[in-house]
């Protein structure tokens, strides 16, 4: 990888010795600083996803330490920034379409995981504030620990989320939950996380790593292409009316039904 502080595994998990992989894990890793982040590590995740081997059905992204991310590294806001890259400063005296195309190549790192031929899980203990809830709302699927706390903080510092996480925050909670969140900056504990939905399953913080081992065992279980199919079908579904997801729906299922009658559909 690039950045150091950001590992990909691809010896994950194979559902025998001769097939190829099918799990892959990709590890914040930089405890001493709560996983920070940058542009270098934002680069690092895009390559990560470019990196991920065609067999691999389920992806997960962990965090070493007691934080999963505790967002953007503030030096990102002096005037020297961080060594090799422009500063926020420097960034907004660029022209419109120079600021446009540099926050949507951060934005690359954030995009990925919501492939409709991986699904994603993050496994989240500790502070997930900003950036580092963007990412964690990235994913397709959250498992959190019991002292997550999360946090959308750009707000309160005179910016707004622009790291992709505005739409599956407002998909998971609704608009007016969504505006609270953000324009307070408050912390979402793990109880209410749970019960307003961005959390999918919460356990001990021991727990985390075999809870999430579990649930991507389950994910495998299932056949790949199906999973495939309904992912995209969920995915894709609310922008549509409810006719032309029944439309979807029925072509979908022809999709199935002839690869599992070994019929050629063209």
């Amino acid at each position: 990888m690039s950045d150091p502080t950001v590992l990909l595994d691809r010896d994950g998990i194979r559902l025998t010795a001769e097939e190829p992989l099918h799990l892959a894990t990709v590890t914040l890793s930089n405890p001493g600083k709560r996983n920070v982040q940058s542009p270098a590590l934002w680069r690092a995740l895009a390559e990560a996803g470019r990196l991920l081997p065609g067999s691999v059905r389920v992806v997960v992204l962990r965090a070493e330490g007691v934080s999963f991310s505790a967002g953007l590294d503030r030096q990102a806001f002096t005037p020297e920034g961080f060594d090799g890259e422009p500063s926020f400063i420097d960034l907004a005296r660029a022209s419109e379409a120079e600021l446009d195309a540099t926050i949507a190549s951060y934005q690359e790192a954030f995009t990925w995981w919501r492939r409709n031929d991986i699904v994603s899980i993050a496994a989240v203990q500790g502070h997930a504030i900003g950036a580092g809830f963007q990412l964690a709302l990235a994913c397709d699927l959250r498992v959190v620990a019991d002292d997550v706390q999360f946090a959308m903080r750009e707000t309160s510092l005179g910016l707004v989320p622009d790291l992709t996480g505005t739409k599956p925050l407002l998909d998971l909670v609704g608009y007016s939950r969504a505006l609270e969140i953000c324009a307070t900056g408050r912390f979402v504990k793990a109880d209410d996380a749970l019960s307003m939905g961005l959390a999918n399953i919460v356990v001990p913080a021991a727990g985390l790593d075999a809870a999430v081992k579990d649930l991507a065992g389950v994910l495998l279980a299932a056949p790949r292409d199906a999973v495939i199919e309904t992912k995209a079908l969920l995915r894709d579904g609310s922008g549509r009316t409810y006719d032309d997801q029944r439309g979807a729906e029925r072509a979908a299922q022809g999709r199935r039904l002839r690869d599992h009658a070994g019929v050629d559909g063209s």
